[in-house]
C-alpha cells in the first residue's frame, strides 16, 4: 500500500476515534426525574416536570440512578405566612427598640417628653375652647338684648353664634382625641419599657 494511502487511513481512524470520544455516554447524561403527589394522592414520577397545580405542594428531583438530588418543600400555608410575617415584624421592632433606647430610663425620659407635649397641646385647645365659649356668651347676650327690646335678632348675629358652636364642637373632639392619644402613648411606652427589659435580660 502506498505510503500516502497509509497516512490517510491513519488520519481518518484518529479523527473517527476523537469524534466517538466527544459523544456523551449514557452514563454521563444527566437525566432528572420529578416525583410529586397528584390530586388523587398517588406518587408520580415524571421526566416532564411538575404540573403547575402541584408545584405548591412540593416535590423531589431524582437523578437517573433514583437518588434524590434536590427537595423543593411545599409552599407555606396562609397561617404559616402570617406567622412568619409577624415574627419578622417583631424582630424589626425589637431591633429598632434596641437602636433607640439603651436602658429603661431612656424610655421613661422619652415618655415624659411626649406626655408633656400632649399636655401642652391639650392645654392650648382647652384655652381656645374657653375663648370660644366666652365669645358665644357675649353674642348670645347681644341677641337677648334684641329680644328684650322686641326686635328681631340680626341674621349675621345668629350665624356667628352657630359658627362658634360648630367651632366648639370641633375643638372638643380634638381635645378628646388628644386625651386618647395620651392614653395610647402611656400604654405604648410601658410596653416598650417592658420589652426592652426583656431583651436586655434585666
Amino acid at each position: 500500500m502506498p505510503q500516502q494511502l497509509l497516512l490517510a487511513v491513519f488520519v481518518a481512524t484518529v479523527l473517527s476515534q476523537a469524534a466517538v470520544a466527544a459523544q456523551p455516554s449514557k452514563a454521563d447524561s444527566s437525566v432528572e426525574y420529578y416525583r410529586y403527589t397528584d390530586s388523587q394522592g398517588r406518587v408520580v414520577l415524571s421526566r416532564q416536570g411538575v404540573p403547575t397545580e402541584y408545584i405548591s405542594k412540593g416535590y423531589e428531583v431524582l437523578n437517573d440512578g433514583g437518588r434524590v438530588i434536590r427537595v423543593v418543600p411545599p409552599a407555606p400555608s396562609f397561617e404559616e405566612r402570617k406567622r412568619l410575617a409577624e415574627e419578622k415584624a417583631k424582630a424589626k421592632s425589637d431591633a429598632q427598640l434596641l437602636r433607640i433606647y439603651s436602658e429603661p430610663a431612656d424610655v421613661e425620659r422619652a415618655r415624659d417628653r411626649k406626655l408633656a407635649e400632649l399636655d401642652g397641646t391639650i392645654s392650648v385647645a382647652q384655652s381656645n375652647l374657653l375663648s370660644l365659649r366666652t365669645q358665644q356668651a357675649n353674642l348670645q347676650a347681644k341677641a337677648a338684648e334684641f329680644e328684650r327690646a322686641g326686635r328681631q335678632v340680626p341674621e349675621h348675629l345668629l350665624v356667628q353664634i352657630d359658627n362658634l358652636k360648630a367651632e366648639q364642637a370641633s375643638v372638643e373632639k380634638s381635645i378628646e382625641r388628644y386625651r386618647q392619644t395620651r392614653k395610647d402613648a402611656e400604654v405604648s411606652f410601658a410596653a416598650d419599657r417592658a420589652r426592652l427589659i426583656e431583651l436586655r435580660g434585666e
